[in-house]
Order: structure tokens, then sequence, then C-alpha cells
């Protein structure tokens, strides 16, 4: 606990981790429970998990990985804010930002950070959104007021930017090697729901069927983790 300048205490600001990885998790807690200012107050490794244990430990900040084992965390992160519009959200992912950072801010985050950035940067993304502000690399600041100050482009660099959150988690998922069956059960979706997302998909993507369509979200795994 610190102190303000009449030299009262200041209670440290409650952290809650949503991460399914147990190391991120222990690694995020030993890092911000060095901090003077901050504690963290819970974890979960999932969406229904998270809620819950939100609601209980009523945290300040929330840190939220977009990808969780049974869920997206951008859908995560429209509901805590619906459910606790007052708890600031930094996502913390190893996805690159140019795809996913936007929608984390307009899904309700006030932060993004990818996790192959310094400790020092991540808490300091947690005590920006925690002074009400939002927080981003510079270079995706510098792309966010190039866009506003030009306007946003008709259509996007990739067709892959075209699809919606749910879209896009789908086609990652299939990229990852799972089937219609197995996507159903971890968004908690019909069947018919997921081929329903595929067809959108395979139209915006301009694929002519499911093999093609696989293809692709293959192609697009692999090349996103290797560049």
């Amino acid at each position: 606990m610190i102190t303000n300048e009449a030299g009262s205490a200041v209670p440290k600001s409650r952290v809650f981790l949503v991460d399914d990885h147990p190391l991120v998790r222990e690694w995020l807690t030993n890092l911000i429970n060095r901090q003077q200012d901050l504690l963290v107050c819970g974890e979960a490794d999932d969406p229904p998990e998270a809620l819950r244990r939100i609601a209980a430990s009523r945290p300040d900040v929330a840190i939220v990985d977009i990808s969780l084992k049974s869920g997206s965390g951008l859908e995560l992160i429209k509901q805590m804010k619906f459910s606790h519009p007052k708890i600031a959200i930094v996502v913390l992912s190893m996805h690159d930002e140019s795809l996913y950072a936007e929608r984390a801010l307009r899904a309700g985050a006030s932060g993004y950070v990818v996790k192959r950035e310094t400790p020092k940067k991540v808490i300091a993304a947690i005590r920006r959104v925690l002074d009400g502000q939002l927080y981003v690399s510079e270079k995706f600041a510098a792309v966010m007021a190039d866009r506003f100050i030009k306007g946003r482009p008709a259509v996007s660099e990739s067709p892959v930017k075209q699809l919606s959150d749910r879209e896009l988690e789908i086609f990652e998922l299939l990229g990852q090697g799972n089937g219609t069956r197995k996507i159903s059960e971890n968004l908690r979706v019909s069947m018919k729901t997921v081929q329903a997302y595929c067809a959108r998909i395979k139209e915006k993507l301009h694929l002519h069927n499911g093999t093609e369509l696989l293809r692709e979200a293959i192609r697009w795994q692999y090349e996103k983790h290797i560049g």
C-alpha cells in the first residue's frame, strides 16, 4: 500500500488476469505484485469462469488474452463492458496488433500489448488505462492517426480484415486444425451456426468450397506465426 501527499494509505489497484496459460498467469502475478500500487485479486482461464470471478472480486482492471481455451477474448471483453462497464481492460496477446488491436478497442478494451513487449510496457499499459487513457504501441497509434486524417480506406489491405470478430475467430480455429464439431463445442454454438459462419467467410474471401477454406485458414495461420 502506498500513501498520498497527506500521508494517508492509498489502496492498491486490483488486477484480474484472464489467460489460459498457467505460466503466463504466474509471470503476470509475480510482476504485478512487485509493484507498490498494484495487486492481483484473481485469475481465470476461460470466459465463464472469468465473468463469475470478476463479479465476486470486483477488480479495477482486467488483463485479457484474445485466444482462450473455451471461448473468445473479444466476446468476453464485450460481455465485461456490458456487465462491468467501469472495469478497465488491457489485452495482452501473442496476436499482432495490426489485425486485433482495433477489434479489441471496438469491443471495449482500453489497451493492447503484445506478449513480446517488455514487462515495463505491460505495467505502463495497466497504469495508463487506470488513469482513463488508451494504451497502444507508437506504431499502431501512428497508423490510427493517419487513418483519422486521411479517412478510412474503402478496402482493407487484407481480405481477412473484412471478417467480423466471430468469423475471424472461427477462421483461426480452422487454421489450428479444429473441425466444425470441435469449434461448435468450444464456442458453445450449434454446428449449423458454425457452418453459416464458414459460408460467410468463404464468400468474403472468395473461396469456392470447404477444402479451399481449410487450406487458406491453415496457410494464414502458418504465415501469421512465421511473419
